[in-house]
């Protein structure tokens, strides 16, 4: 029995936990869950009974949770790849404090811009969620360049899975076209090493339904109803 990430498309924050997964080389499935009609059915609620993803359903058939969950999952399971660096170092500690900003801060300030694209609003009340999305995006980009520093990576000298979470949410400013990430040297210096990783184009071309060259073990998608019916051959 393999892991199992239920990734969300389009645009899903999964991207990141793809992008994880790769460079991980453990090896893996993907079952692909469309928003917001799969994610919010009877059905996929058996997997996660709160309706979002990404979901991870472990090699022992747990299921977890919550890209940090996931994620720090994923960098367990793989002590050797660096995505996570060891639990009670500084490294650690540090790790930790930018996923979180990754995973609250940064992930939030898209909200108020993805709720009024979403429910359609006009008006006034469009005007003001679009005002406040786009103060919280440039200011959370602003945050995250000095947090950044003169680091190559966001946890370090070595790239990890908050970099890879970061790619999943940074590539929506591509979408709502808030900023000219340039205007951030250090963020859009990492923002272009990190387009051009293989992992990151794998993902990419799975979210868009293309054509995917794996650089690390995956071993296809399976379909949500085999996988509630207990098989699991990969496609």
């Amino acid at each position: 029995m393999y892991p199992i990430l239920f990734y969300g498309v389009p645009e899903g924050c999964s991207f990141g936990s793809i992008v994880a997964l790769e460079w991980s080389g453990l090896p893996y499935q993907l079952c692909r869950i469309d928003m917001p009609d799969v994610v919010s059915s009877e059905a996929y609620r058996r997997i996660n009974p709160v309706a979002e993803t990404p979901s991870l359903r472990t090699a022992d058939g747990r299921q977890v949770h919550q890209s940090i969950a996931i994620l720090q999952h994923i960098g367990a399971q793989s002590p050797g790849s660096g995505l996570v660096p060891p639990q009670g170092t500084p490294g650690f500690d540090h790790f930790n404090e930018v996923l979180a900003f990754l995973n609250t801060d940064f992930f939030e300030s898209f909200s108020p811009l993805w709720y009024a694209m979403e429910h359609c609003l006009e008006g006034s009340e469009q005007r003001t969620l679009t005002t406040m999305g786009r103060h919280k995006v440039r200011k959370v980009h602003a945050d995250l360049e000095r947090m950044l520093g003169a680091r190559p990576w966001l946890a370090g000298g070595q790239r990890t899975a908050a970099d890879a979470y970061f790619m999943g949410i940074a590539r929506w400013n591509d979408f709502h076209q808030v900023l000219d990430r340039r205007d951030f040297p250090a963020l859009h210096d990492l923002h272009e090493r990190l387009k051009a990783e293989p992992a990151v184009h794998f993902a990419h071309a799975v979210e868009h339904g293309e054509a995917a060259r794996s650089g690390g073990a995956f071993l296809g998608h399976v379909a949500l109803h085999d996988v509630l019916e207990g098989t699991t051959a990969p496609s």
